[in-house]
């Protein structure tokens, strides 16, 4: 093999979705108020599909870990609009804030943009034989749902997200 076929096949096999070697990862960080507290490089979250069983539900192993989908207009946080953040279920990483959340109409929590690009990841998505971009957590690669071309200013995107890959955490003030 050439060191192009080389670097071609493991172009191909990343975009794929081989797993990750990094095992380090950037992480933007935030407190209960929503405000960002600075950045940290964290250990990427690597664990067995029976240990991934162990802490999540059906639902939410099946979406995260198995790259499923909710059924539309049943997802907790489809209609759901108090103010605060929401993380992801599986490893807590802070990833949209409820002020760039929107009603999309689609049936799934819709956001403009991520609280920060850091915390999560985007790949190429094939699976239904159309080119879609997957949303991923940066920290333990769980499946959040996907970013379409075709949300509200300031973006113009749509992050579509599964509730059950979502925790949400109520933003609290801080006494004046």
């Amino acid at each position: 093999m050439t060191r192009r076929s080389a670097v071609s096949f493991a172009s191909a096999w990343a975009a794929f979705g081989a797993p990750r070697k990094d095992k380090k990862v950037l992480i933007v960080e935030f407190d209960e108020e929503g405000k960002r507290t600075g950045s940290r490089e964290m250990d990427r979250i690597v664990k067995s599909e029976d240990e991934w069983k162990k802490q999540l539900n059906r639902d939410q192993f099946l979406v995260t870990r198995k790259q499923g989908t909710e059924r539309a207009f049943t997802g907790t946080f489809a209609k759901h609009h108090a103010d605060g953040l929401y993380r992801c279920v599986c490893c807590g990483t802070a990833l949209f804030d409820s002020k760039t959340k929107f009603e999309s109409g689609t049936g799934w929590p819709s956001f403009f943009a991520p609280i920060a690009k850091e915390n999560v990841r985007e790949k190429t998505d094939r699976s239904l034989g159309v080119e879609r971009t997957e949303v991923e957590c940066t920290r333990c690669d769980g499946h959040l749902g996907h970013v379409f071309p075709d949300g509200p200013p300031p973006t113009r995107l749509r992050y579509c997200m599964n509730s059950v890959s979502l925790r949400f955490i109520a933003r609290k003030r801080s006494p004046r």
